[in-house]
């Protein structure tokens, strides 16, 4: 049983050592760093956590806007279906 969780790890290092391998090249891109915009200039040398970081938030922040958007539609329609029955009570 041990055995089976050693392989499944060692067949998990073998697939990333590979992926390395294969795209080690196509990831040296500061190469031609020098004639770069100024954009990408910024972004190569920042850490570009936090520009995931601020297109993760800006997404929530557009979520969230939509959800409360809605809510708000949401309750007024509701607002008008109670009084259409109240006046059909009537």
């Amino acid at each position: 049983m041990i055995f089976n969780l050693i392989q499944v790890q060692e067949d998990t290092v073998a697939a990333v050592d590979t992926l390395t391998k294969s795209y080690s090249q196509k990831w040296d891109a500061a190469s031609g760093l020098e004639h770069a915009s100024p954009m990408i200039k910024a972004v190569a040398s920042n850490d570009l956590i936090f520009i995931v970081l601020g297109v993760s938030l800006i997404i929530w922040f557009v979520l969230l806007f939509f959800i409360i958007r809605v809510d708000k539609k949401v309750g007024k329609l509701e607002e008008e279906i109670e009084q259409s029955k109240a006046k059909k009570a009537s």
